[in-house]
C-alpha cells in the first residue's frame, strides 16, 4: 500500500483528508481537490471461500497465453449449455450473438483457431510440457504476423514450428516422431523447418546425443549404470572427435550397446535399433567405431567379446 505524504490540504489547508480506496484517490473533504491519484493497493489478494466470493472479490483474471487466439483476453457470449434453459426467442437472439461473436475477428484469429489445435494435439500425443506448447504457439503466432504462413499449408507450417522449438529446448525427438504424429513426409517436415527457422532468424544447435541416452535406456529397462557409462563414452567419443557426420540417435543407439555390454546388462542390436529407430547395421558400424578407436574401451575387450 502506498504510504500517502500528505498531512494537510495544500490548498485550503485544511486536515481532513479522505483516501478512497476503490478509486485510488487521496481526497479533502473540505474542497474536494484530489491530492493522489492511481493508488495501488500492493496488500494481500482476497482469500475466497465459495463461488460468490471469487465474484465480488477477485481482482485479476486468468493468465494471458498464447495458446489461445484472443491470448485469453477475449469475450464468451454464453454456453450451449444456456440454450436449454431458454425460449424459443432468446434462444434465436442468443445463437445470433454467439455467431456474431465468432464472425468478429481477424484473419490472423481465423487462422489461429485451426493452428492452435493442431498445436494441442501435437503437444499432447508427443507428451510435450505446457511452456513447451506455450513457446510453439508464440513462435508461430510470430511467423503469422510476418505473413510467413501465406502460401504453406497452417498444418505444415505447424509442424515445423514444433520441431524448431524442439531443437531449441533440446527436447529428444527425433524428425521421423515429429513427422509421423503430423502426417507430413520427413522432407516435407524439413523443408518447413528450415524455412521457419530461416525466416524468424533463429539458429539451432546440433542435437546432442546424450539427450536420448535416458529416453532409449529406460525404454530398454538398462540399469542406471549402463546409461551413465554410455555418457561417458559419447563424452570420450566427443574429446576424440569420433561423432562428426553421425547422426544422434545412432551415436546413442552404438554407445547404449557398448555399456550394455560393458555392464553384463546385454540387449541385442535388433531391440535397441527397435528402440532408437535405426538400423542394425548402424548400431553395429557405431559399436565399432567405439571400441576400435577408444583406448579405455579396450580395455573392457574381454567383457564385450567381438561382433561380427
Amino acid at each position: 500500500m502506498k504510504e500517502v505524504k500528505y498531512e494537510k490540504c495544500p490548498e485550503c489547508k485544511a486536515s481532513q483528508l479522505f483516501w478512497d480506496k476503490d478509486k485510488g484517490e487521496v481526497v479533502c473533504r473540505s474542497c474536494g481537490l484530489v491530492l493522489e491519484d492511481k493508488l495501488f493497493d500492493f496488500g494481500k489478494e482476497w482469500r475466497e471461500f465459495n463461488a460468490e466470493d471469487a465474484q465480488t472479490l477477485r481482482r485479476a483474471g486468468a493468465p494471458m497465453t498464447h495458446t489461445q487466439e484472443d491470448k485469453g483476453l477475449g469475450t464468451t457470449v454464453g454456453r450451449k449449455s444456456d440454450l436449454y434453459s431458454m425460449s424459443g426467442k432468446n434462444r434465436h437472439k442468443f445463437k445470433r450473438l454467439r455467431m456474431w461473436q465468432r464472425r468478429v475477428s481477424t484473419a490472423i484469429e481465423a487462422n489461429l483457431k485451426l493452428a492452435l489445435p493442431e498445436i494441442k494435439r501435437l503437444s499432447s500425443v508427443l507428451n510435450l510440457p505446457r511452456h513447451i506448447e506455450e513457446e510453439i504457439a508464440r513462435i508461430y503466432r510470430t511467423a503469422l504476423q510476418r505473413e510467413l504462413v501465406r502460401g504453406h499449408s497452417t498444418e505444415a507450417i505447424v509442424a515445423g514450428t514444433t520441431y524448431l522449438v524442439l531443437r531449441m529446448y533440446d527436447i529428444p525427438k527425433s524428425m521421423n516422431e515429429v513427422a509421423e504424429v503430423a502426417g507430413l513426409s520427413k522432407k516435407r517436415l524439413s523443408k518447413n523447418y528450415k524455412y521457419v527457422s530461416r525466416k524468424l532468424n533463429i539458429k539451432t544447435m546440433p542435437v546432442d546425443p546424450i539427450n536420448f541416452v535416458h529416453r532409449y535406456g529406460s525404454e530398454l529397462g538398462l540399469e542406471a549404470e549402463t546409461q551413465t557409462k554410455a555418457i561417458e563414452i559419447i563424452n570420450r567419443a566427443r574429446k576424440e572427435q569420433l561423432l562428426s557426420g553421425r547422426s544422434p540417435k545412432g551415436i546413442a543407439a552404438g554407445a547404449l550397446y557398448v555399456a550394455s555390454r560393458i555392464k553384463q546388462d546385454r540387449k541385442t542390436q535388433a531391440e535397441i535399433a527397435r528402440v532408437a529407430d535405426v538400423t542394425e547395421v548402424t548400431v553395429r558400424n557405431t559399436y565399432k567405431k567405439f571400441v576400435n578407436n577408444l583406448d579405455y574401451i579396450t580395455q573392457e575387450k574381454g567383457k564385450i567379446g567381438t561382433v561380427a
